[in-house]
């Protein structure tokens, strides 16, 4: 009995003197815990997906109708503010009434205008509806209206004014310098509704910082419920700092009320500025709210039963793995260890076990061989020791166990397919989008002609004034003056220059011109200067009232088309001519100018568009393919203005698995607890291989050599585990045996 009891202290105080870290142990805890959390997390996230509630892909479209419309908001009415701001620089100094005439051959989009003195509240000139004087005069005070005396400068900016009749308009007031007195030349117009096609399912609705309507189209949901929610939502939350690379305001969605199986999608968004933009717009409060109604889905994703076999399969398989691991790498490892501790204690009264894994089995022969040395023996070379499958091919099969079921997840199971459903509502709304999108380049390409016609303008004021209507110089400081300050005033452009009737460059401003050599001007348009190369070349061209075919031409920069055309939830988005070439697409994507559209259903898409053009409505399609499906939208220029013979559309597709539909996150879903147990079993096993396997064949390799007669290598552990402990013990072997082999024999002196 206590023979039986200092045994087992012997190996309790043997098995104490093993390292507690390191080795084997953590990598294949780690293993079986990381699966363990793979296999919760499969059984958690693969659960039925109920479909009873409004997909949260419409919710997010919703969301992008909003946004695109707030966009479309502010950007109008910042070029609306510009545009007067840059009228009353310009034509400083000049008679109001001429002002105002000026004011309304470039831009006619205005309902009213009115210079007024500000002294005295006197009204020198008005065109169009009567504007609320007494708005605009309720901030300034004094006798001296020039800014000093007198002041009003707390009137300038833009401004949203309640009439009578209950509409709403936006004033703007910009200082208008003339003589020795400072006058105001005022614009009103009209708060429209964003360009997004409405139709009779759809809503819009323009709402204050208070949440007032102060615009709308669509049927009428004053009375609902969810409009007072939306509203207040909208105006709480458009005070909110908008996240950077995001909308440029607070935007969400909300689901409105129900009314038997039809419920009520909404979208808001908040027409402000990003932190450091700059926009005028931006600091009138103002949100954007759209709703349409949905027929709910009472179909559920059922993925919970194959979830929890999932689960149980990988639970299964860890227990196998951890068992192999164990019985294959650890345990051979401690038992090299006490049985090479054994040798270096000298204890040699039993051989050395054998060994099945092939590096021990390797490792054993060698310190079988040392333990006979160290009794007299010769060194004799152990050769390779067979010992059944080695460490190396064993993790190897515990790899592609673990990849046997991470890899179908990860590429195979719950695939949703071409065949999932796809709410009409998201087709209908990647059409309004895309005609949103289009109306949103029309209208900058015409605003950016107006500016140049503007421009043009100035210029024949200022050729009058030097009685040589005739000829423009090339180093005349005034017309220089005002193509640098359009380039400046204007991000739109690469290049502000004046042509003259042969298309000879007068003046410049910004990059080299890419008007034809030798070409006269175009008519009044904005025209396509080039349909191959490696940018595209469109420009804006104005003429020079009075000046014998001169003309102003304004290149449009490629980056701004672009921008226009990049907007989030949209998918690829290209800009085409009329001979379907690419002009611009979304910064995501990238595009090769001129190239043709990336699909056959895209070009047939683009014709039938073209076709069948209508006022506020493009075409779209869900185009479905082996094994994909996308859906796709096309919207032609509309509406004419200064664009009306470039013959452009706007073409987008967004592939229906970047949708958020119950299918579709099932299978990421699927593929995320694939890619957890892919990256487990790699990490794990990797770790194992590095820290546990390479060190074993270096350790049977120095044993072999060590048994072989090598006395000169010293052997150091490099790491503080269960192979750097049997190197220790070897290297104590070594000691001994060289000791014994320099010890002169009996009798020698």
């Amino acid at each position: 009995m206590s023979a039986s009891r200092g045994t087992r202290r012997r190996k309790v105080r043997r098995r104490a003197d093993m390292p507690l870290l390191g080795g084997a142990r953590p990598p294949i805890a780690a293993l079986l815990a990381l699966l363990l959390a793979v296999a919760g997390t499969t059984a958690l996230v693969l659960g039925d997906r109920d479909r009873s509630a409004i997909d949260t892909a419409v919710l997010t479209s919703q969301q992008h109708v909003a946004e695109d419309g707030a966009l479309s908001l502010r950007a109008s009415l910042d070029e609306s503010i510009t545009d007067i701001q840059r009228a009353a620089a310009v034509y400083a100094g000049s008679d109001p009434d001429a002002v105002l005439d000026k004011l309304g051959k470039v831009y006619n989009k205005w309902r009213g205008t009115a210079v007024v003195d500000p002294a005295g509240g006197t009204l020198l000139a008005a065109r169009g509806e009567n504007i609320p004087l007494a708005t605009v005069l309720k901030g300034t005070s004094g006798k001296g209206g020039d800014g000093k005396d007198g002041k009003s400068d707390d009137v300038l900016g833009p401004r949203l004014v309640k009439l009578p009749s209950g509409d709403t308009r936006m004033l703007v007031v910009a200082a208008l310098p003339g003589g020795d007195a400072t006058r105001l030349l005022v614009a009103s117009g009209s708060l429209n509704v964003p360009g997004i096609s409405s139709g009779e399912d759809r809503s819009l609705l323009v709402v204050d910082s208070a949440g007032t309507v102060l615009a709308s189209d669509g049927p009428s949901v004053a009375r609902k419920a969810w409009a007072k929610t939306a509203r207040r939502t909208a105006a709480a939350d458009s005070s909110k700092t908008p996240e950077a690379g995001g909308h440029p305001g607070a935007s969400g969605h909300l689901m409105g009320d129900k009314r038997g199986d039809v419920r009520t999608a909404v979208g808001y968004a908040a027409a402000g500025r990003a932190p450091g933009e700059t926009s005028a717009a931006g600091t009138l409060g103002l949100s954007v709210i759209t709703s349409v109604e949905v027929t709910e889905d009472p179909a559920v994703v059922r993925t919970q039963a194959f979830g929890l076999v999932a689960a149980g399969v990988l639970l299964l398989l860890a227990l196998v793995v951890g068992w192999v691991l164990l019985r294959t790498v650890q345990r051979p490892l401690l038992q090299l260890y006490l049985e090479s501790r054994r040798l270096a204690r000298g204890e040699l009264d039993r051989p050395v076990a054998r060994f099945k894994g092939r590096e021990a089995a390797r490792t054993g022969a060698a310190l079988e061989s040392l333990r006979r040395q160290l009794l007299g023996g010769r060194p004799t070379r152990t050769g390779r020791a067979r010992g059944g499958i080695g460490a190396t091919a064993m993790v190897a099969v515990c790899a592609v166990v673990l990849l046997a079921w991470a890899g179908p997840l990860l590429l195979l199971v719950n695939r949703a397919g071409s065949t999932v459903t796809v709410p009409q509502q998201l087709v209908d709304d990647q059409r309004r989008r895309t005609d949103t999108a289009s109306d949103r380049v029309r209208k900058a390409l015409n605003e950016g002609w107006a500016d140049v016609a503007s421009a043009a303008q100035t210029i024949s004021g200022g050729e009058k004034k030097q009685n040589s209507p005739d000829k423009v110089g090339k180093d005349d400081k005034a017309v220089k003056t005002v193509l640098d300050t359009t380039l400046r005033e204007h991000s739109r452009y690469r290049a502000v220059y004046v042509i003259d009737g042969e298309g000879k460059v007068l003046s410049r401003a910004g990059d080299s011109p890419r008007h034809p050599a030798g070409k006269p001007p175009r008519p009044d348009s904005v025209a396509q200067l080039n349909t191959s190369g490696k940018e595209p070349a469109v420009a804006a061209y104005a003429a020079v009232p009075g000046a014998k075919g001169r003309a102003v031409v304004g290149e449009y920069d490629p980056q701004f088309l672009i921008s226009l055309v990049t907007r989030p939830g949209l998918g690829q988005v290209w800009l085409i001519d009329k001979g379907h070439r690419i002009v611009a697409a979304d910064r995501g994507h990238g595009f090769r100018a001129f190239s043709k559209l990336p699909g056959g259903h895209l070009r047939d898409l683009a014709v039938t568009a073209r076709e069948h053009t209508r006022k506020t409505s493009g075409t779209a399609i869900l185009h479905r393919s082996d094994g994909s499906s996308d859906i796709a939208a096309a919207a032609p220029f509309t509406g004419g203005g200064a664009v009306k013979d470039l013959g452009w559309q706007v073409v987008s597709s967004q592939p229906t698995s970047w949708l958020e539909l119950p299918e579709y996150s099932a299978q990421r879903r699927t593929m995320l607890a694939g890619l957890l147990g892919l990256t487990a079993a790699v990490a794990c096993l990797g770790w194992l291989y590095i820290i546990v396997i390479r060190p074993l064949h270096a350790l049977a390799d120095r044993a072999e050599a060590l048994a072989g007669g090598d006395r000169r290598t010293v052997l150091f552990p490099q790491h503080h585990d269960e192979v750097g402990a049997v190197v220790r013990n070897l290297e104590l072997i070594r000691q001994q045996l060289r000791t014994t082999t320099e010890r002169p024999p009996a009798g020698r002196n």
